[in-house]
C-alpha cells in the first residue's frame, strides 16, 4: 500500500516507527559507549540533523538523567566549511549554538540524517575546531547510504541502506517535512 504522500516513482523504505526505534537504540548505543552521560555534547548538523538531534537527546534523558538536553544538546552549522560553495554561493549562514560549558575535552557526538560521500562531515569537522577541542567526536546518522569519497564513518548508524549512486535518498521529518519517512527514488539508467 502506498502513501498518498510520497511522491511518484518514491518508495518508502523507513516509516515513522522505523525512526523512532532507530533513535531509541542510537540512544542506547552512544550511553553505552561513553558510559553514561557525563561530558557528553550532542550537536545537530542543520537542517534535519538538528531535529533528529533532538529527538536523540530526548531519548538519551529519558534513559539516562544525567542528560540534561538544556545543558548538552547544540547545533553546528557547517555553511562556511562546505568544499561546494562555489556551486551555490550564496547560503544564508545558520547559527552555531554550544552548551555554555562548551565541547573542550568532552565527547561530542554529531548528528546528521544521511551519510553519504562524508564531505558534509568533513565539513561539520571542520566547523567543530573553530568552536573547540572534543576529546573525541562520534558521528550518529539515520542512514548510511554507501559512496564515501573520504575515509569518514558512521559510529552509530540508523539504517544501513545500500543505494545506486544515481538514486536519491530523502528523509522526511514531522518538524521540517510534517512526517517521518525515509524515502529513496531514481536509479533507473
Amino acid at each position: 500500500m502506498s502513501d498518498p504522500d510520497t511522491p511518484a516513482g518514491a518508495r518508502e523504505v523507513l516509516g515513522a516507527d522505523d525512526i523512532s526505534r532507530a533513535l531509541t537504540r542510537i540512544a542506547h548505543e552512544i550511553l553505552e559507549h561513553n558510559k553514561g552521560a557525563d561530558g557528553l555534547v550532542v550537536l545537530g548538523i542543520p537542517t534535519r540533523g538538528l531535529p533528529l538531534a533532538q529527538r536523540l537527546a530526548e531519548r538519551l534523558a529519558a534513559v539516562e538523567p544525567g542528560f540534561d538536553p538544556a545543558t548538552q544538546l547544540g547545533t553546528l552549522d557547517i555553511t562556511m566549511h562546505r568544499d561546494d560553495l562555489h556551486r551555490a554561493p550564496v547560503r544564508p549562514i545558520g547559527a552555531t549554538h554550544v552548551p555554555d560549558d562548551g565541547i573542550d575535552d568532552r565527547t561530542v557526538v554529531l548528528v546528521d540524517d544521511v551519510l553519504y560521500s562524508g564531505r558534509t562531515i568533513r565539513a561539520a569537522l571542520d566547523a567543530l575546531s573553530d568552536v573547540g577541542r572534543p576529546r573525541a567526536v562520534r558521528l550518529a546518522v539515520l542512514v548510511d547510504r554507501g559512496h564515501r569519497e573520504l575515509p569518514i564513518r558512521a559510529d552509530h548508524v540508523g539504517k544501513n541502506l545500500p543505494t545506486a549512486s544515481s538514486e536519491r535518498v530523502q528523509v522526511m521529518l514531522t518538524e521540517t517535512d510534517g512526517r517521518d519517512a525515509v524515502l529513496i527514488s531514481g536509479g533507473e539508467a
